[in-house]
C-alpha cells in the first residue's frame, strides 16, 4: 500500500461542473490559493450523463457564467450536450481554473483549524471547503425495480443514451418530469412503442405572451425584486420538485401529455409496484394530467402577469391555443410487460443527493446542507449549485453565479483579522 500523500491548500472546491468553476472564478479573483477537483477524468460535470440527443431546455441566453456569458451565434437556439460540455471545457480554459481531474474524495472531515479531505492516496488539509458536487449524483430508482424480472432491460436515465442501446420491442418510461418526457418522445419519434408512467409534474408552454418561456423566468430572476416580484419557494421540500415538461429539441416547443396518448404513446398514473413481469400503477392518471396542464396557469403565469404589470412591460397578448378537451386517454392500472412485448424499462425518476461521505453533522432531513446563502452551519464549509439555494436559479447557468460570489465573499471575510 501507497503512502498517502499530503498537500495543504487554503480553499477545496469539490466538484468541476458549472458551481465549482464559477466558484473558482470567484476564489482567482479575489486571490484565493485553491484547487477545484472531480472524480470524473474530463471536464463536463453530469451534463456527461445525459443522452446523445440532450439539449439545454432554457435557451443559449441563460448561458451567463461570471466572466463568460453566452457568445455565440444562436443565443435563442438550445445548446446540444456535446457542446454543453465544450463550453465548460472553454471557460475552465478562459479563467485558468487550478482542476485536477481524476480525484474522487471519499471523506470529508473536521480536523483542528480546518477541514481535511481524503481522495484517491492524497490528504487535502484546507481551511475551507465549497461542495459543488450539484444535485445529481445519485440515481434514485425505486424499489419496485427489483421485483420486475431479471430479463427486462434495466437502466436509469443517467445511462440511458440512444433508442438503438434497448432492447427490441416496446418500452416502458417511468416518470414524466422533463427528462422522463423528453426520452419518452425521442424512443416514439425512433419508432418505439412506447409506455409512459406519468409523475405529478407540471407541463409548460415553449412560448409565452411573445417570448421563450425562459427570457420571462431570466427576466424575473434577473429584474423581479426591483418591482417587488420574486419566485417564491413554497416549502423546503419543494426544492426537489420536477422540472416543468418542456424541450428544445428541434428549436424548443411545448410537451402536451394528452398529444403524446393522441399519438400512440400508452399512459399510466404512477408506478407502485411489480411482480415479475406485472407492474402496477395508480388509479389517478386524468388527475395527474390535469395537474400537469394547470400548474402553470397557477403559479408560474401567475407570476409573470405580476411581473409584465409591475414593470410595465408591453408584452404581447397571450395567443396559445385553449387547453385540450379531449376526453382522457385509455389507460389501466396493471401492464403485462411481456404480453405487451415491452423488452426495457427507463427508470426517469431523478436523483437524490449524496454527502455520506461527508463526515459533519450539517444534513437535514433531506441530506441537504443546514446553510445560509451557502455558507453551512460549520466553519469553512460552503455549498453551491444545489436547487433552490438561495433562489431558483442557484442550481443552473443563470443563477449559480451570484451564489458563489457570496460564498467567496464570506470565505474571504474569514481570513481578515
Amino acid at each position: 500500500m501507497g503512502k498517502e500523500t499530503v498537500e495543504q491548500i487554503d480553499t477545496l472546491v469539490i466538484g468541476g461542473g458549472q458551481a465549482g468553476l464559477a466558484t473558482s472564478y470567484w476564489l482567482t479573483k479575489a486571490g484565493v490559493d485553491h484547487l477545484v477537483v472531480d472524480r470524473r477524468d474530463r471536464l463536463g460535470g453530469g451534463w456527461l450523463d445525459r443522452w446523445d440527443e440532450f439539449c439545454l431546455v432554457l435557451p443559449n441566453f441563460t448561458l451567463l457564467l461570471p466572466g463568460m456569458p453566452y457568445d455565440g451565434d444562436d443565443p435563442d437556439g438550445f445548446m446540444v450536450r456535446d457542446d454543453v460540455v465544450k463550453y465548460l471545457s472553454r471557460y475552465a480554459s478562459l479563467i485558468n481554473a487550478p482542476v485536477r481531474l481524476g480525484t474522487n474524495v471519499t471523506r470529508l472531515a473536521a480536523t483542528d483549524g480546518g477541514l481535511v479531505a481524503h481522495a484517491d492516496g492524497t490528504t487535502f488539509q484546507t481551511r475551507n471547503v465549497v461542495l459543488a458536487t450539484g444535485p445529481y449524483p445519485r440515481p434514485k430508482i425505486p424499489a419496485a425495480s427489483e421485483k420486475i424480472s431479471g430479463h427486462i432491460q434495466q437502466l436509469h436515465s443517467s445511462d440511458y443514451r440512444r433508442p438503438g442501446q434497448l432492447t427490441d420491442g416496446a418500452v416502458l418510461v417511468v416518470g414524466a418530469s422533463q427528462s422522463g418526457a423528453q426520452i419518452a418522445e425521442e424512443l416514439h419519434r425512433a419508432g418505439r412503442e412506447v409506455h409512459l408512467a406519468v409523475s405529478k409534474c407540471s407541463s409548460a408552454p415553449r412560448r409565452y405572451r411573445g417570448r421563450d418561456l425562459g427570457w420571462w423566468l431570466l427576466q424575473v430572476f434577473q429584474n423581479g425584486a426591483k418591482v417587488g416580484v420574486e419566485m417564491k419557494l413554497p416549502s423546503l421540500a419543494a426544492r426537489f420538485a420536477g422540472n416543468p415538461i418542456v424541450s428544445g429539441q428541434g428549436g424548443g416547443h411545448s410537451i402536451d401529455l394528452r398529444q403524446f396518448a393522441r399519438d400512440g404513446i400508452r399512459l399510466y398514473g404512477r408506478l407502485e409496484s411489480a411482480d415479475g413481469t406485472t407492474v402496477r400503477f395508480s388509479d389517478d392518471l386524468v388527475d395527474r394530467l390535469v395537474f400537469a396542464e394547470t400548474q402553470f396557469d397557477n403559479q408560474v403565469r401567475r407570476m409573470i402577469e405580476a411581473y409584465i404589470a409591475a414593470a410595465g412591460i408591453d408584452a404581447q397578448p397571450d395567443d396559445r391555443p385553449p387547453r385540450s378537451d379531449s376526453p382522457a386517454p385509455a389507460t389501466s392500472t396493471e401492464l403485462d410487460l411481456a404480453a405487451a412485448d415491452i423488452g426495457s424499462v427507463v427508470w426517469a425518476t431523478g436523483y437524490r443527493l449524496d454527502f455520506s461521505w461527508v463526515d459533519l453533522p450539517v444534513f437535514d432531513e433531506w441530506e441537504y446542507p443546514r446553510h445560509t446563502w451557502g455558507v453551512t452551519t460549520h466553519p469553512g464549509l460552503y455549498a453551491v449549485g444545489l436547487p433552490w439555494l438561495h433562489s431558483t436559479g442557484s442550481s443552473v447557468f443563470a443563477g449559480v453565479g451570484a451564489d458563489a460570489e457570496h460564498v467567496v465573499e464570506h470565505l474571504v471575510g474569514r481570513r481578515e483579522p
